[in-house]
């Protein structure tokens, strides 16, 4: 007898649907045979799929079966096809006898006595449940609050085979799980570090006010112990919050990899990714035999932060030129390609020096230069703040008085991300304005012009360059609520390129 039952499918971070077909044959000698470029989780599936059965009271057929998981050119990986394929099995032998399976998508691994275990990617099911426009979908308690906040469908929470198999009946019925209130969340989302904490700073804390109103890249240099790390820490507590669908997309791609935190339904702050110096370019941009999304896809909307910059495999830093200007990452195998999201902030830090000091002398400056020149200036030029931090003075380290509070810094951010979105085309910040768009609100006069002609001829700046500081001087006039870009707003926006040297 054949049984059909739906379940999903990952390419990427998008959801496609996958059919489970199940053909149980009147004869033949048993065998079990998993077809639809499986691999070998969901070829162990069978085995987990008959200890469950069988130890929930139900019989397993004893003869030839066939399942079939299509599309079949879409390789598949993972537990979640679990539940799906003991559903259909338990329909091929007239166990579940509605026909209620028709409108719903399942997924979830089985424990060998019956029990679900949760899976990746819960909230991409109740995605693809509600663009089918479906009834629900039947998930794992411990997915169910992920897959709720889609809104629109019924999410059904099930902790065992045997309370699916009773549901599907109609002899139990099971609550639909209540709608997730996301808007609240997000509303209610509090920074984890206050810039307040960083004693003095003033300068980094302008520069990086600066960079978060305009989506700015941002690269500090300083010794250790100034303070570095944490302003990168606390930079999302002055970003402006996520929206409901930017948390919806960091969910989704968190939720791909397995990496929500427990008990938490829906990401609700900018993600802030610190991979170490000796990650590999597949770990940071992405990749594998079957794509997963790397450190800049899961840094969407968020930070990206790499310490010690030049520490970096040149491999991985050149790798992030095509992220930093598209904002996605393409993931070409032989068989087909796939694009992640990679829409992020860029904030790096590093020492003068590999011994973490600043030159004092011809020996230590040659020292500097070679460390510098780890980065290479095509990169430099996708970062549009460069910012020394230097080391914090006994009298701000002691002194009571609290400089800059990140309220005071996201106040400043929000309104300014609000003018820019009414202002720019699609609402993009400043940092993604193109050529022409910059030529429209980013005009400069004529004083403004010389001392961006003096900065080209004098600093080697590239055309990147240029219409880099044009942006972050457009971000700095937002900032002061000037229409036009002012000779000031110029000159601090060219102050921000300390590592263009001439060629």
């Amino acid at each position: 007898m054949l049984a059909q039952v739906h379940s999903f499918v990952l390419q990427g971070i998008d959801p496609i649907p996958c059919e489970v077909e199940v053909d149980v044959a009147d004869r033949g000698l048993a065998k079990t045979t998993i077809v639809g470029l499986p691999d070998a989780a969901v070829k162990e599936s069978i085995e987990r799929v008959r200890s469950a059965i069988g130890n929930c009271g139900y019989p397993f057929p004893m003869s030839r079966l066939l399942v079939n998981l299509a599309p079949a050119d879409v390789r598949k990986e993972g537990p979640v096809f679990d539940l799906p394929i003991a559903v259909g099995l338990l329909l091929a032998e007239q166990v579940i006898q509605t026909q209620k399976h028709k409108r719903l998508l399942f997924a979830g691994e089985l424990a060998l006595d019956g029990r679900i275990r949760p899976v990746n990617g819960a909230i991409n099911l109740a995605m693809l449940a509600a663009k089918m426009k479906l009834d629900g979908v039947i998930v794992p308690i411990d997915n169910a609050s992920e897959a709720a906040v889609v809104g629109g469908i019924e999410v059904y929470a099930a902790d065992t085979l045997s309370t699916v198999v009773a549901f599907l009946n109609e002899q139990y019925e099971i609550d639909p799980q209540p709608s997730v209130d996301v808007d609240a969340i997000l509303e209610n989302e509090q920074p984890e570090i206050d810039f307040s904490d960083i004693r003095g700073q003033e300068a980094v804390k302008r520069a990086l006010t600066i960079a978060a109103a305009g989506a700015h890249n941002i690269l500090m240099i300083g010794p250790p112990g100034s303070g570095k790390t944490m302003a990168a820490k606390a930079l999302p507590g002055v970003m402006p919050p996520l929206t409901r669908d930017e948390a919806l997309e960091v969910t989704r791609i968190f939720s791909t990899v397995g990496q929500i935190p427990k008990g938490r339904p829906l990401m609700t702050r900018r993600p802030v990714r610190m991979p170490h110096h000796t990650a590999s370019s597949v770990a940071v941009i992405g990749g594998g035999m079957i794509p997963r999304p790397g450190e800049v896809s899961l840094a969407h909307h968020g930070i990206l932060f790499l310490d010690e910059m030049p520490e970096f495999g040149r491999t991985v830093l050149e790798t992030l030129r095509q992220p930093l200007e598209d904002g996605c990452v393409t993931i070409a195998r032989a068989h087909s390609s796939l694009s992640f999201p990679a829409r992020f902030m860029l904030v790096a830090a590093m020492n003068p020096t590999p011994k973490g000091t600043k030159p004092t002398d011809e020996y230590s400056q040659r020292e500097m230069e070679r460390y510098l020149s780890r980065i290479s200036g095509p990169l430099i030029d996708r970062v549009d703040i460069h910012v020394e931090v230097p080391p914090v003075p006994h009298e701000q380290l002691a002194s009571k008085a609290d400089g800059t509070d990140s309220a005071t810094m996201r106040s400043q951010v929000v309104q300014t991300r609000g003018v820019q979105t009414a202002r720019n085309a699609g609402g993009q910040p400043n940092s993604a304005l193109g050529r022409r768009d910059l030529d429209k609100v980013a005009q400069l006069d004529e004083a403004s012009q010389a001392l961006m002609k003096q900065a080209m001829t004098e600093l080697g700046l590239s055309a990147r360059a240029y219409d880099k500081i044009r942006r972050v001087a457009r971000t700095i006039a937002d900032l002061d609520d000037s229409e036009s870009i002012q000779m000031t707003h110029i000159s601090e926006a060219i102050g921000y390129r300390l590592l263009d040297r001439q060629p």
